[in-house]
């Protein structure tokens, strides 16, 4: 986790909000992803999204088992439907979205029954580190 918050200060040194993302296999870096929406000009450049890009071609497989996805912020639904086709095995984030968290928080797209893959998720990792990256963010920006 400590790995993806050096990524979300990066991320949010460059203007982006401040998420990032790593994706491992047996204690083995796999990938990795920050926010990009805005530099790539690309909705869809979310860290996980970035993270699971590039493990994909790394591992030359789109499907990503036996993996967990350490991310600074709960997965927006967009991103938790891409970890659950993905076949991510596991999923841990640091601090909630009120907003829009689908893993738990507003929805719980990674936990629903009625998907064909679940993931197990620990939420609160490194919480305040996360959040507070988050909340001196925005408030530079209001």
């Amino acid at each position: 986790m400590r790995r993806a918050l050096g990524l979300a200060e990066r991320a949010g040194a460059s203007g982006e909000v401040p998420v990032g993302a790593v994706l491992v296999r047996n204690d083995e870096l796999i990938a990795e992803g920050s926010n990009e929406p805005v530099a790539r000009v690309d909705p869809t450049a979310h860290a996980e999204i970035q993270a699971l890009r590039a493990a994909g071609k790394a591992l030359r497989n789109y499907r990503l088992c036996d993996t967990t996805l350490y991310v600074t912020m709960e997965p927006c639904p967009m991103c938790a439907g891409a970890l659950v086709y993905a076949r991510v095995s596991r999923l841990v984030f640091g601090v909630r979205d009120l907003r829009v968290g689908a893993a738990g928080t507003v929805f719980d797209i990674v936990r629903a029954p009625e998907v064909n893959h679940r993931l197990s998720v620990t939420g609160g990792v490194l919480e305040t580190e996360c959040l507070a990256l988050v909340q001196d963010f925005f408030r530079v920006r209001r």
